[in-house]
């Protein structure tokens, strides 16, 4: 018997809006200039989604039992920065071992719960740029190098990126579908 139930299914649903993330293989140049592009639009996007938010809004969890709203920006701020560095420990070492960090326990910190949200969208803003000024000077073969994630394990960094773009639509569209069931 299936112990998975509709409950579990809505919880899914709240938490992956857009799927769980799949790396596509064998990836062409094409693809990731796409990747490339996206990384550019990310803060812009998130930054539309969350502008005509009221701090009441922003306080409020994207789902039962989740961040709140304000919680998922400063998130993205923290774990794109992660992010860029261990694409970059990739790129200039030799599959090197990226630690994990306890997102949830950063999540509960006083820079989550009461900074505005301005700072993490800026933030957001010049670090894409700089990781996209980096993604166009990669070759094929930089994209093959790959790094080892305690919590993901071995990945290349073509795949990193496509967790990247993925994780920031993820988040991007939690607050979305949170803005759409309320109504706001």
């Amino acid at each position: 018997m299936d112990s998975y139930t509709s409950a579990d299914q809505e919880v899914d649903r709240l938490r992956y809006p857009i799927g769980r993330f799949e790396a596509a293989e064998c990836r062409t140049g094409e693809a990731r200039n796409q990747s490339v592009q996206d990384i550019r639009q990310l803060a812009d996007i998130l930054s539309k989604a969350v502008e005509p938010l009221t701090l009441e809004q922003l306080n409020t969890p994207y789902r039962p039992g989740g961040w709140s709203v304000r919680q998922v920006v400063h998130h993205l701020a923290d774990t794109n920065m992660y992010a860029y560095l261990r694409f970059k420990r990739g790129l200039t070492e030799d599959a090197p071992e990226i630690p994990s960090y306890r997102q949830d326990l950063w999540a509960e910190q006083s820079d989550y719960l009461e900074e505005p949200i301005e700072s993490s969208l800026q933030l957001l803003k010049h670090l894409n740029g700089r990781f996209a000024l980096l993604l166009d000077s990669l070759d094929e073969a930089d994209y093959n190098r790959t790094f080892v994630s305690l919590g993901l394990g071995t990945m290349t960094l073509d795949a990193a990126v496509q967790r990247y773009v993925w994780h920031n639509r993820h988040h991007t569209a939690q607050i979305s579908s949170l803005v759409l069931r309320s109504g706001w």
